[in-house]
Formats: C-alpha cells, sequence, structure tokens
C-alpha cells in the first residue's frame, strides 16, 4: 500500500496591487520566501505513525494547476492546507476522489470547519494528529474509515511521546530552513490568533532530549542546518528552555523562533539563545500604540500592559546580538490612521532589525472571526483565500478600508526601503560592538 501526503504551499497574497508592490520589497519578498519554504512538519510527523509497512510519498504544491503532475497510484491521500488555500487543497481531494482515491483532510482549518471540509473528502481529522492518525490507520488497514475522527475534549497530546519526524522523506536542497516543534500552545489568548491554542488548551513542551534528537537526525541530512523552533511562543516555561539552550550549544546550528516580548527581562536566557546559535527571534508587538494592544489579549490585556516596555525591551534583547523581527498588525480596533507613521517611527526609534507589518486577519475558528461576523464587519463570511495576512476582508473600526489598504502600501515602501534596512542593520550591529566593548 502507499499513501501520499500531500502540502499546499507558497502562501501569496490575494490583492493583486499588493503582489505588485510586495515584488518590489526586500522584506515582503523575503518573509514570503520563508514561509513558502518551510516543509509541513505535520505531515512529516503523521508519516512517522504511519505503519513501516505502508510506503509513504510527501509532495508539496503551490495550487491545483499543477494537478497534472499529481501522480495517481496512491492507495490514500491526506492533505494538509492553511486557510488561505483550502480552496486549491479541496479541488486536489476532490481530483482523487474522482480517481476513486479515499481522502483524509486535516489541519487548522479542516479542524476549525470538518463539516466544511467533508464535502470533499472521505474522512476528516480534527485535532492532534498524533492522536488521531494511528486511528485512522487502524481503520485504513481494516477497510473501514470513518468520517469524523475528532478529538474529545479530555484527551491532550504528550510530547513525550513525540515520534521523530520523518524529515528524510524531504528534497533538504528545497529548503532554507527545518522546522523542530519544541513546544505547542500558548499562555496568551490573543482573539486573531489562528495556531495550535485552536487544538490545545494547554501550553505543552517536548522533552529536551527529544529536541536534540530530532536536531542531530536534520544534520545527518544537512551538516549545518538553520533551525525554525515551531512554536508559537517559545521560553515560556524557563528553566526548561534553558536545560534545553544549554544542550544546544554542543550542537553548532542557527536557528530562529518566535516568542513574547518578556524574554527580555531574562539576562541568563538572552545569553544561553545567543550561546546557542540564535539569530533572529519573532515577536508579535501587533501596535505601537496602548490603545491599539487594548484587549487583544483576552485573558489579562497582557500586551498592553508590557506596552511601556517595548522600546527598552528590544533595546535589551538586540544588545546581546539577537536580532528582532518586530509584527504589526494594522486595523486593530484601537488604532485609526495615524498607526501607519507611529509604526514608522518606532521602527526608526528602535532599530528593529526586520519588520513584519500584517493586516488583521479573521480566521476560522478564531474569537475574532467570531466577533466581525456578530458585528456585522466580515467583507465576505467564507472568503478563506483573503488569509494571507496580507489582505482584507472585514471593515476596520476607525478606517476605512481603502485607508486601511493605502495605508498598508505606503509603509511598506517606507519600511522595506533599502536605505532604511541599511540604517536598521548598522544601528544593531553598532550596538552589538559597543555593548561588547563595554563589557570587557
Amino acid at each position: 500500500m502507499k499513501i501520499g501526503l500531500i502540502a499546499m504551499s507558497g502562501v501569496r497574497a490575494h490583492d493583486e496591487e499588493l503582489m505588485k508592490v510586495g515584488l518590489t520589497l526586500p522584506g515582503f519578498v523575503e518573509r514570503s520566501k520563508v514561509i513558502a519554504s518551510l516543509p509541513s512538519l505535520s505531515l512529516l510527523t503523521i508519516a512517522a505513525l504511519t505503519p513501516a509497512d505502508i510506503d509513504v510519498e510527501y509532495r508539496e504544491i503551490k495550487d491545483f494547476a499543477q494537478k497534472d503532475s499529481l501522480p495517481t497510484d496512491y492507495d490514500l491521500v491526506a492533505i494538509s492546507s492553511l486557510s488561505a488555500q483550502i480552496s486549491d487543497a479541496y479541488q486536489v481531494a476532490d481530483f482523487y476522489r474522482q480517481k476513486k482515491i479515499p481522502v483524509v483532510m486535516g489541519g487548522l482549518h479542516v479542524s476549525s470547519l470538518p463539516q466544511e471540509a467533508k464535502e470533499h473528502c472521505l474522512a476528516v481529522v480534527a485535532g492532534e494528529g498524533e492522536i488521531l492518525w494511528p486511528r485512522v490507520m487502524q481503520d485504513f488497514i481494516n477497510g473501514c474509515l470513518q468520517e469524523f475522527y475528532i478529538q474529545s475534549p479530555n484527551e491532550s497530546f504528550d510530547l513525550a511521546d513525540a515520534p521523530m519526524p520523518r524529515f528524510e522523506l524531504l528534497d533538504i536542497s528545497k529548503y532554507n530552513r527545518l522546522t523542530v516543534q519544541t513546544s505547542r500552545g500558548c499562555p496568551h489568548r490573543c482573539d486573531f490568533c489562528a495556531s495550535s491554542i485552536l487544538l490545545t488548551t494547554k501550553y505543552k513542551v517536548k522533552p529536551v532530549a527529544k529536541v536534540i534528537a530530532e536536531i542531530r537526525r536534520i544534520k545527518e541530512l544537512w551538516p549545518h542546518p538553520f533551525i525554525e523552533f515551531a512554536d508559537d511562543n517559545s521560553f515560556v516555561l524557563r528553566a526548561h528552555y534553558k536545560e534545553l539552550l544549554r544542550a544546544l550549544i554542543p550542537e553548532d546550528i542557527r536557528w530562529f523562533t518566535e516568542a513574547d516580548i518578556s524574554i527580555a527581562e531574562d539576562a541568563e536566557l538572552l545569553q544561553l539563545m545567543k550561546q546557542s546559535g540564535c539569530k533572529q527571534v519573532l515577536i508579535g508587538l501587533e501596535s505601537p500604540t496602548s490603545a491599539g494592544l487594548d484587549h487583544v489579549e483576552q485573558r489579562r490585556n497582557w500586551k498592553q500592559g508590557k506596552h511601556e516596555y517595548y522600546e527598552k525591551a528590544i533595546e535589551e534583547i538586540q544588545a546581546h546580538g539577537i536580532a528582532v523581527n518586530g509584527c504589526f498588525i494594522l486595523g486593530l480596533d484601537g488604532d485609526d490612521q495615524s498607526v501607519f507613521d507611529r509604526v514608522y517611527q518606532f521602527v526608526e526609534k528602535t532599530g528593529l532589525f526586520e519588520v513584519q507589518i500584517t493586516v488583521l486577519t479573521p480566521f476560522p475558528g478564531t474569537p475574532l472571526y467570531q466577533r466581525f461576523k456578530q458585528q456585522g464587519r466580515l467583507i465576505q463570511e467564507r472568503a478563506w483565500h483573503t488569509c494571507t495576512l496580507f489582505d482584507i476582508n472585514y471593515f476596520p473600526k476607525k478606517m476605512s478600508v481603502p485607508q486601511l489598504r493605502a495605508g498598508m502600501i505606503d509603509l511598506s515602501r517606507k519600511l522595506y526601503d533599502q536605505e532604511f534596512i541599511d540604517q536598521r542593520r548598522k544601528k544593531f550591529f553598532k550596538n552589538i560592538r559597543y555593548r561588547y566593548s563595554e563589557n570587557n
């Protein structure tokens, strides 16, 4: 038997003008390439949970236009997709169904909208794949696939039991980085977040030994890899992560991850991050204004509480030689048109090494989507193709849609101007040299 694992890759803005502007902006393009170059860790993981006597093949396609290159010698097809490409994923699924090949679909979008997905496949996996895929395999082998495999509320996968992803299924030369998951979940509950918090209510970490084993497996395939830790928020459990960072030091790798601004409060953590090969950390700053941050995080209004600390925190992290990729969300309910100038001024003042701007995006399954739907603020209720982080599918509170779109384009031109980028890079390296000479 043979199973085809198909990942939809290469998310791009649907707005043609945004694409044209983006193609001339280095920062925008680089981030787009990074997204497109990441393999599906979830599919590599379920490949590891597939019985050894079943042949497994991993493929990535950008859209349904590539259907002519799809093999049809599969006994089962499993498809994973982000919301932005789910329409193409459904067409791929329909293609295989027409060939009488059973299709299973999973991932965040499918987990949020299992009934929608069921219209295009034989079986839907809604929840953590490590729990559900073995059940799928057992039923597939027995010839009795069920329509839905849904994780129950009292089930939670322990990352101590995580299998080794099948990295060997990849053509390593196609990627500029590979992913390793060290944690799942996030203690914050941001209303726009469409990440693993939709799959788990708990923040959980993978044992240090397992993380190191995965990195060593990657190094067998790629001697000097660049690793992205596929976490929603690394370093939440400080003692655990300091143990991990110490174990990473002798591995001699370069890595990148996502975290929150609180890492700046722990000098020992920052030092260990630098020593273990951290080149950049992505931090969701969301807005340069306190009003913009109000109730973005639903539990304790945590991000607004950290607002006054933003500038000092960025300075501290970057002084350790760790570049900060500061992420801003344009069109938050608390921000008006002045936010575009304020983002630019904030970036200029702090010297952020890298900047990512996105537009507020109502992903399915998020509190934001439900709120906008109830308020009648969605332009189209099921316009999943706009879930690219750059396309607009809602009515902003303090500006019009055209104003938000124009402001984003204008800000992009300013932020990704090469002279402005060079200015920030120069400041970053100058501050590192200053700190080094000061401490010696």
